[in-house]
């Protein structure tokens, strides 16, 4: 265990790639080391960059023992976890009820719900026993687990699935001062943006194209640094951020 600073602890699951990556480097630069989580180890030394305070990890986080691989290796470092960002995800199939496979389906949930699950649970494990005990879990949800797009049906049921989750893990952590929160992000400009045509025309839900406003991914991650850094008695159960002017509300 490296006892060199005091500085709190933070783990960022997705941190090689969007709104991960932003949010990995925003906890940097506010002084917290840092555990870099993702499938692939080269985007994630990149964000690293050779810092001091960043621990890259790379790990499946749909696979418990590379979860329990990943933790331990969090717990050797620096004994502690202070924050999690559960992040990691994935966007599915593109399809209705009955035109999606099992498989995409499984696969789709198996990194947005599971990968979460088994990510918060080995987080609890640790703030439970650690001294002083407690700590903060932020869960990447999605403004897809308030409203749906068409043809979003695997990605939407796992965004509603994080919101139990948190609401869960909220409520179950309280008596070791473990705070949960989720936060929605609409159209921030990532590849998941890209991806779903927001820039260049997104389906909208009466067949028609629009192309939608987007906003820097650096904002979202204010937001998560602000969840981050609230003190231990202070708890956002639930934050939606969005580009203005996006169809949200309107939605349906």
């Amino acid at each position: 265990m490296d006892d060199a600073t005091t500085a709190r602890v933070a783990v960022v699951t997705g941190a090689g790639t969007g709104i991960g990556r932003a949010v990995a480097e925003a906890f940097l630069e506010a002084g917290l080391r840092v555990a870099l989580v993702g499938r692939r180890p080269s985007p994630l030394h990149e964000v690293a960059g050779g810092h001091s305070s960043a621990l890259v990890v790379p790990g499946d986080v749909s696979e418990e023992s590379e979860v329990t691989r990943i933790f331990a290796a969090v717990d050797e470092r620096w004994g502690r976890i202070d924050v999690l960002f559960n992040n990691a995800g994935v966007l599915g199939p593109s399809g209705m009820v009955d035109e999606i496979s099992l498989q995409d389906w499984n696969d789709t949930l198996a990194v947005n719900v599971t990968g979460t699950m088994l990510c918060a649970a080995e987080a609890v494990r640790l703030m439970k026993r650690q001294s002083p005990p407690g700590g903060r879990i932020i869960n990447n949800g999605s403004i897809s687990a308030q409203r749906p797009r068409p043809r979003s049906l695997a990605y939407t049921v796992s965004k509603h699935a994080i919101t139990g989750l948190t609401r869960s893990v909220a409520l179950d952590g309280r008596a070791w001062g473990i705070s949960c929160g989720q936060i929605d992000i609409g159209n921030v400009q990532t590849a998941i943006t890209q991806e779903i045509g927001t820039s260049a025309g997104a389906l909208q839900a009466d067949g028609s194209v629009r192309v939608e406003p987007t906003f820097a991914v650096a904002d979202a991650a204010r937001a998560v640094l602000l969840m981050a850094q609230l003190p231990a008695n202070v708890s956002i159960g639930s934050l939606t951020i969005t580009a203005m002017g996006m169809p949200f509300d309107g939605r349906g």
